[in-house]
C-alpha cells in the first residue's frame, strides 16, 4: 500500500509529535507525511520542521492565509489541498488526517487488506475514541457507517472521481455521498480505535453551527431533512437547543445564494439515501420493541 498522509494543523504543538510518531511507527508506514501548518501561533510549524529534519518522509508547508482561527470547512480543506499538491504521483491512496490523533500500529496494514480484497472500496477508516475519566470511549458524534473526517483514507481513483475535497463545511459528507453515487463502497472498521486527543468541536462557535446548517442546504437536504439532521446532531452533543442554529444557517444559505455542492440528480440521490437509512432505523427500532 503506497499512501501519502496530508495533515492540516493549527495550534497542535501539544499533539503533533504523538500523531507523527504513531504514523511513522506503522507496520505499513506511509510513503509521505505532509504537514501543512495553518498559521499556528504556538510553535506547531517549528515543531513540524524539527521533526522533518529527523524523518525524511516528513514534509512541511505553511499556508499564506492570515487570521480567522481554525474553523471546520474551508480553511481546513484549503490547507489540505495545499498539501495534496505535493503528493507523489505514485501514491495509490490519499489520507486526510488531523494533527491530534494516535493511530494503532496496524491501522494501515489492516486498511491495505480491505482495499486489496475489494477493488470497489473507495474509502475506509476506523473509529474515534476520546478519553473520559481515565478511560478511552467511543466518540459518538456520527453514524457508525460514517468515516470520520479526522482520518479518511481514499483510493486515489475514488478521490479523483468525486472531484477531490470541497473547501466548504460539509466536505466530509459530500465526499461519501458522491462516492456512493458513483458506485464506490465505504468501510468503517469499529475494531480500529484511533485515539482522538482533542474532542471534536470543543471550541466551535455559533458561526460554525451556521456553517453546518449552510452545509445541509448545499448538500440538497431540504428543510425537513435539515431539521431532522440538526436535532440529531445537537442531541448527540448533549445540547438539543443548538438545533435552531443549524436551521438558521440553512435559511441564511438558501436566502443568501450559497452555491450547491452537488447537482440536482446527486441531491435527489442523497435525500433518498438519507431517508432510506432513516426508515431502516425506524423499522429496526420497532422490531426490537416487539
Amino acid at each position: 500500500m503506497r499512501y501519502s498522509v496530508v495533515i492540516p494543523a493549527y495550534n497542535e504543538h501539544a499533539f503533533l509529535a504523538d500523531t507523527l510518531n504513531s504514523l511513522l511507527g506503522q507496520s505499513c508506514p506511509p510513503h509521505q507525511l505532509i504537514v501543512v501548518d495553518d498559521q499556528s501561533t504556538d510553535g506547531t510549524f517549528e515543531l513540524a520542521q524539527s521533526l522533518a529534519l529527523e524523518h525524511p518522509s516528513v514534509q512541511v508547508y505553511q499556508t499564506q492565509s492570515v487570521g480567522g482561527g481554525h474553523q471546520p470547512g474551508a480553511k481546513v480543506i484549503q490547507a489540505f489541498l495545499l498539501g495534496y499538491a505535493a503528493v507523489d504521483s505514485s501514491a495509490d491512496f490519499i489520507v486526510k488526517a488531523d494533527a491530534d490523533l494516535i493511530f494503532p500500529p496496524h491501522y494501515f496494514e489492516t486498511l491495505q487488506k480491505y482495499f486489496s480484497e475489494d477493488p470497489k472500496l473507495g474509502m475506509a477508516g476506523g473509529c474515534a475514541y476520546i478519553e473520559k475519566e481515565g478511560q478511552w470511549v467511543l466518540e459518538k458524534l456520527t453514524d457508525p457507517d460514517h468515516i470520520r473526517g479526522a482520518f479518511k483514507t481514499y483510493r486515489k481513483a475514488c478521490y479523483e472521481q468525486i472531484g477531490g475535497l470541497q473547501p466548504q463545511m460539509g466536505w466530509d459528507t459530500v465526499d461519501e455521498m458522491l462516492a456512493r453515487y458513483f458506485g464506490w463502497e465505504l468501510k468503517v472498521d469499529m475494531a480500529l480505535h484511533v485515539k482522538h486527543l482533542k474532542p471534536t468541536g470543543a471550541s466551535y462557535t455559533q458561526a460554525a453551527r451556521y456553517k453546518q446548517g449552510a452545509a445541509f442546504y448545499a448538500l440538497g437536504y431540504g428543510f425537513l431533512l435539515t431539521s431532522m439532521a440538526s436535532l440529531k446532531l445537537a442531541s448527540r452533543k448533549g445540547k438539543p437547543l443548538l438545533a435552531k442554529d443549524y436551521v438558521i444557517g440553512f435559511f441564511k444559505a438558501k436566502w443568501g445564494g450559497v452555491p450547491m455542492l452537488v447537482n440536482a440528480d446527486q441531491a435527489r440521490f442523497i435525500r433518498g439515501y438519507r431517508y432510506k437509512n432513516l426508515w431502516r432505523k425506524v423499522f429496526a427500532t420497532k422490531s426490537k420493541q416487539q
